[in-house]
C-alpha cells in the first residue's frame, strides 16, 4: 500500500522554520524543510492537520504555536463535527488542530494522534482517479467534497478537498499564484499530480 513518510516544506529560512516547527508541534522526522525562494502568493492550495484526543490538546497546540511566532486564522472553537482552530506558521504554512471530540478527558498534553495532509483539488474525481491510479487505497469517499486515503505505513494521511472549500476550513481567500512550496515523500515514486502537486521517493526528502 502507498504511503507518505514525510512532507518538505519549502522556506525561506529553514533554520527558524525547525525551530518554529520543534517549538510549537514537537515535530521532526514527519516535517522537513528545504530553503527556497519560489514566488508563491495567497493561498497555496493545501494544509497541514493535527488531529489529537481532545480540546485541552487543541488549545495546548495552539497556544505553543502562537507563542512560537504563528498567526490565528481561526480562533478554536466547538462546531458541529468537534473542536478545533486554525494558525498559520511563519513560514506560510496552513495548520488545522482539530479533535472530534468536544469533551476533555484528562489533562492537557500535546500529543498528536494523526497529521493529515489536505490537497484543495480543481476537479475532484479526475485526482481521486489519478491518485488509486499511484497505489493509494481509498478509505472515505463523500462524493466531489471529499476523499481520504488510507495511511499505510506512513506517519502522515492524505485526503483530499475541493480548493474554495479547504480555503474557506482554513479562513483564507481561494486566491493564489506561484509554487505550492510542498513536496510529499513517499514509496509511490516521482510524479506531480493534476493540480500541480510534487512526490518523490521518501529517500530523495532532505533532512534539515
Amino acid at each position: 500500500m502507498t504511503s507518505i513518510e514525510s512532507v518538505t516544506l519549502d522556506v525561506a529560512d529553514p533554520t527558524a522554520a525547525n525551530r518554529f516547527y520543534t517549538t510549537a508541534f514537537g515535530l521532526d522526522t514527519q516535517i522537513r524543510l528545504r530553503a527556497s525562494e519560489a514566488p508563491t502568493t495567497g493561498f497555496r492550495g493545501f494544509t497541514l492537520s493535527l488531529v489529537v484526543s481532545q480540546p485541552a490538546n487543541v488549545n495546548a497546540l495552539i497556544d505553543a504555536a502562537v507563542d512560537a511566532g504563528a498567526a490565528t486564522l481561526k480562533p478554536a472553537t466547538k462546531s458541529l463535527w468537534g473542536y478545533g482552530g486554525v494558525v498559520q506558521a511563519p513560514d506560510g504554512t496552513i495548520w488545522q488542530v482539530a479533535s472530534s471530540s468536544k469533551k476533555d478527558t484528562g489533562p492537557a498534553t500535546r500529543q498528536i494522534n494523526d497529521i493529515v495532509l489536505l490537497l484543495g483539488v480543481a476537479d475532484m474525481a479526475e485526482s481521486k482517479q489519478f491518485y488509486v491510479g499511484q497505489g493509494l487505497a481509498v478509505a472515505k469517499s463523500f462524493g466531489s467534497k471529499y476523499v481520504e486515503f488510507a495511511a499505510g505505513s506512513g506517519p502522515v494521511k492524505l485526503a483530499l478537498y475541493k480548493r474554495r472549500a479547504l480555503a474557506k476550513v482554513a479562513g483564507v481567500s481561494p486566491d493564489g499564484t506561484g509554487s505550492h512550496r510542498l513536496v510529499i515523500g513517499g514509496d509511490a515514486g516521482t510524479f506531480t499530480d493534476p493540480d500541480g502537486f510534487a512526490w518523490e521517493a521518501a529517500s530523495q526528502a532532505p533532512m534539515l
